[in-house]
């Protein structure tokens, strides 16, 4: 990035256009999480079990995992605003396929749709805040924008309640159609006189390719990568979908009570990585905080893997400590940089980003495999229902992959800064 850009003292206008794409990652991080209050719905409406659910939920990570590395090229090609528009439409339009569906086919191919959309919105929003604003509110604003979608499950799961899934999931395509029109006309890829006045450089795609290979061919990008994924796959399991039913059984919660005392659990990942993103910067430790976050995160989970039903007041505590402790993968994001060489960045970062998404698309169903297995062969109204002892047994799978991400970090190299 160019000091030019650097220098860009933020306007209204900046605010509003990165508002803007704030909110398209907070409509895809939001997209994630739905399945969570949709458990029950989903497997009645389509006969399935956990395994199938967790595909169904997964389908989403698919290409959000495989376009991360390519739309940073696409970025620098196309420019944010085109891509941010023509994916929160894309978003939209999986939304109305995915509540119309009838069939686990139909549902699956708009889950995929919602997946491709969403991909762009994180790269996406720290574009446009790179290029508005100065360096220094970098960390700041991503920690805002996280903010914008982790709340949503709560009010969510009160429409669900009283309206069906099926509506919840036509509304969402309302707003996406006019937040891709609102992006499309207001959003705008750089401030006029760094437009004007700086040439845009572009990679060839075979340099582009070339870097990839690169950085794919460090051993120390895949072990970032891996403790990256550790950290951020239980939160996608438990946020994003079985924490919701989990509280539900175990405390004999309605769905919106739960829904919202697994948000605490997003809203400790949102404290979470602005905190130890500004930490890892004052203290120039890397390694550290990574250890140190696993480490928190590892006895979290096996609290909740292990103990006996605890008291509700202490599984929330644990979801937000696990939130939280999860968080502290940020400063992989430096870490990779700063232990590559600059001139492929962006290809290690792309790689570390991608698998922090793969490894929700792989917990997920293994998680819902477990509870197949586990089942007692209870029902309700059409759909599966687990026993705590189920969901215990099958969250041992998040405490294997904490410990395992633990014991990856204690070989990283630390930051040479």
């Amino acid at each position: 990035m160019s000091n030019k850009h650097s220098s860009i003292s933020p306007s209204w206008r900046g605010w509003l256009i990165w508002s803007l794409s704030a909110l398209a990652f907070g409509y895809a991080f939001f997209h994630r999480v739905t399945p969570g209050v949709m458990v029950s719905d989903l497997m009645r409406d389509f006969a399935i079990g956990g395994g199938m659910l967790g595909v169904l939920s997964a389908l989403y990570f698919y290409p959000y995992f495989l376009l991360q590395v390519p739309l940073g090229a696409l970025l620098d090609r196309l420019g944010p605003r085109l891509l941010l528009s023509v994916a929160v439409l894309l978003a939209g339009l999986g939304s109305f396929l995915f509540g119309a569906a009838e069939s686990l086919a139909v549902a699956y191919a708009g889950r995929i749709l919602i997946g491709i959309g969403s991909a762009v919105g994180f790269l996406g929003s720290m574009s446009l805040a790179a290029r508005w604003f100065p360096p220094q509110r970098f960390a700041f604003l991503t920690g805002l924008a996280m903010f914008s979608g982790i709340l949503g499950q709560g009010p969510l799961a009160v429409f669900v309640e009283t309206y069906g899934w099926r509506a919840s999931q036509w509304g969402l395509g309302i707003f996406g159609l006019l937040l891709a029109l609102a992006i499309f006309m207001f959003v705008r890829d750089a401030p006029a006189e760094s437009e004007q006045d700086e040439p845009k450089q572009v990679q060839a795609w075979s340099e582009v390719w070339r870097g990839l290979r690169r950085a794919a061919s460090l051993w120390n990008t895949w072990k970032i990568a891996l403790v990256a994924g550790a950290m951020s796959g239980p939160m996608l399991v438990l946020g994003g979908l079985w924490g919701v039913p989990y509280f539900m059984r175990t405390y004999d919660l309605d769905r919106p009570q739960a829904a919202y005392l697994v948000s605490l659990l997003l809203f400790g990942w949102a404290l979470g990585a602005p905190a130890c993103g500004w930490l890892s910067d004052r203290l120039h430790k890397r390694k550290a905080l990574l250890i140190g976050g696993l480490l928190v995160l590892t006895c979290a989970l096996g609290c909740v893997a292990f103990l006996p039903q605890p008291p509700l007041a202490v599984s929330t505590g644990l979801f937000i400590i696990a939130g939280f402790s999860g968080a502290a993968m940020v400063p992989s994001f430096a870490l990779v940089r700063e232990t590559s060489d600059a001139s492929i960045a962006g290809s290690v970062s792309g790689i570390v980003n991608a698998m922090t998404v793969a490894s929700g698309a792989l917990l997920q169903p293994l998680v819902g495999v477990v509870l197949d297995y586990m089942w007692d062969g209870t029902m309700l109204d059409g759909s599966r229902i687990y026993q705590p002892e189920d969901f215990q047994t099958a969250f041992v799978i998040l405490f294997m992959t904490a410990l395992g991400g633990l014991l990856i970090s204690l070989t990283l190299p630390e930051s040479p800064r």
